[in-house]
């Protein structure tokens, strides 16, 4: 049984690791721990936890931790891992990191959109991007996984079959998202308040300035062999959780949807939480509550335009369901285990 410590479990990424991990039969929760919210029981937080929210936090304490558990999952804001990560790395635990401290290769990247300079980039080369379809092979015997957002996620799973075949052009490669208000996280703001977010849908953070493009094309750059260049706009939408990516990409040279179709049927054959669509479209609300990616490509010849739509669930795939498949990865378990494939409809 692979003894686990959830760091952050009060944010919503935690406490779906929780649930998740609450049914998983080779892993269990140990420890739990929270900045905010030590001493208290879970379910005082989250009543919908049942019998499992009788488990009381801890405080995030490297030692504690280590004392009853073999892995961490830190569900924390950027920039909290730098300092806990290395120190349960030093203890011999291994580790999970929700947030983006590890995701990134450059260092200046991370400084420019992470408000300053990275304080462990030992650990960079060490750490393993966390999107197990694309990198299994490390992720098994990784100490260290960078988790992957959940809007590079989706964003990937959409193009990186054709930019890999070297099907599209990759100097401004179209993205465009829409996520549900968990995404913001747990933490009250303005643009979570119900008044404003509810009957609503806006984007921000456009044009290079959203945290995630450097994570997109640092991943993409890897299956094209070369700089990619992406334009990324996020929008919020008024729904707790899902998220969509529609991708755009001018197509290096003739291509119908079925020749699309079959480079995305192969480049995904057997990933067991990978649906490609052949007919319909993706919808966020065939992938809710579950680790599965729904994916569509349609060509638009009279533009000569690939359309890639990707749907997930960003706490699931997005977030802590994507955390689960690695931790079975790492541990030698079946992928699936512990990881609904069904999802929850109505």
């Amino acid at each position: 049984m692979v003894k686990v410590a959830i760091v952050g479990a009060t944010g919503y990424a935690g406490v779906e690791a929780l649930r998740l991990l609450s049914g998983h039969p080779a892993a269990a929760v140990t420890y739990l721990a929270s900045y905010s919210q030590a001493g208290q029981a879970i379910g005082s937080v989250y009543p919908h936890l049942g019998a499992v929210g009788a488990m009381h936090m801890g405080p995030p304490d490297p030692e504690a931790i280590a004392a009853v558990a073999e892995v961490a999952l830190l569900s924390l804001p950027a920039r909290k891992s730098l300092e806990l990560a290395p120190m349960l790395l030093r203890r011999g635990m291994r580790v999970v990191d929700f947030g983006a401290d590890f995701r990134l290769r450059d260092e200046r990247a991370y400084a420019q959109y992470y408000d300053g300079a990275h304080t462990a980039p030992e650990w960079l080369l060490d750490a393993v991007y966390g999107l197990t379809e694309f990198h299994r092979d490390g992720i098994a015997t990784a100490r260290l996984v960078a988790n992957p957002g959940c809007y590079p996620t989706a964003a990937l799973f959409a193009l990186r079959p054709a930019v890999a075949a070297g099907a599209v052009m990759t100097e401004d490669l179209i993205i465009d998202a829409k996520s549900g208000v968990t995404g913001a996280g747990r933490q009250l703001s303005l643009a979570t308040h119900f008044a404003e977010a509810d009957d609503n849908v806006w984007p921000y953070k456009l044009a290079g300035e959203h945290r995630h493009t450097p994570e997109i094309e640092q991943e993409l750059a890897l299956a094209a062999d070369g700089p990619v260049r992406v334009t990324f706009s996020p929008h919020q939408v008024p729904m707790a959780r899902g998220l969509l990516a529609t991708c755009y990409a001018r197509l290096r040279h003739p291509w119908t949807t079925a020749e699309a179709l079959a480079c995305y049927l192969e480049a995904f054959a057997g990933e067991p939480f990978v649906q490609v669509l052949q007919e319909g479209l993706p919808a966020t609300k065939a992938t809710l509550g579950t680790n599965c990616v729904q994916v569509a490509v349609r060509v638009d010849a009279r533009v000569r335009l690939l359309v890639a739509v990707a749907a997930i669930d960003n706490l699931g795939k997005g977030a802590a369901g994507q955390a689960v498949q690695n931790l079975n990865r790492m541990f030698g378990l079946e992928e699936t285990l512990g990881l609904p494939r069904i999802g929850l409809l109505p």
